[in-house]
């Protein structure tokens, strides 16, 4: 049997390595995305009998309609490199219908932020439950997705964001932001906060429930 030297179990390692983090962003995005069915058993608990369908289907319009609002521009306006510029930027502009994402890696990877973006849009769902329609309820979701959370991703976890912390340091000490940048703690700020603002916008606009 022939021996392996150090470079090629080097590389084997590294393979090895790079495979592990792959799964286990599949196996992370995966836990993301079953939070949908624990917003929607919260949501029918919290509801009257004859409206439980009508809550239940509104999560399933969560994923799909975060789905199509993410995947066509979300992702790219959230990760898209800003390109001609060396700046930290407001928003990205590159990647829409996912073009140019390639190899498990990447798409994975999409899939993990998508479980994220349609997190933060169910959350709305118990806000507006059972006095919001279906069009305006996929409409909402569509533009959550779509424009207004990859707006806030982009700023805060993206590369080039104007407020990250994993913004590169300029040389006039500028950047990233205050010397740190905005650190976000699993997505404390960037998808809970975003979801409970919008619902409290929502809350505001409806108004309380028929005998509430």
């Amino acid at each position: 049997m022939a021996v392996k030297t150090l470079a090629e179990l080097t590389v084997g390692l590294e393979t090895t390595n790079s495979g592990l983090d792959v799964f286990y962003l599949l196996f992370a995005g995966a836990l993301v995305f079953f939070m949908q069915a624990g917003f929607a058993m919260l949501c029918a608990g919290s509801i009257r009998a004859k409206n439980v369908k009508n809550i239940m289907l509104k999560n399933i319009l969560d994923a799909c309609g975060g789905a199509i609002g993410f995947w066509t521009v979300g992702y790219a306006f959230a990760f898209g490199n800003a390109s001609g510029t060396t700046l930290p930027t407001f928003i990205g502009n590159s990647g829409f219908v996912l073009k140019d994402t390639h190899g498990g890696g990447d798409l994975i990877f999409w899939f993990f932020q998508f479980a994220f973006a349609a997190t933060a849009a169910t959350i709305v769902a118990g806000t507006v439950a059972e006095r919001c329609k279906f069009e305006a309820y996929i409409a909402y979701s569509l533009m959550l997705t779509g424009f207004v959370y990859p707006v806030i991703v982009h700023s805060i976890w993206s590369s080039n964001g104007f407020l990250s912390a994993f913004t590169p340091a300029s040389e006039d000490g500028k950047w990233p932001l205050w010397g740190s940048g905005m650190i976000d703690f699993a997505g404390s700020g960037v998808v809970h906060m975003t979801g409970g603002i919008t619902s409290l916008c929502a809350a505001k606009t409806l108004g309380r429930r028929i005998g509430r």
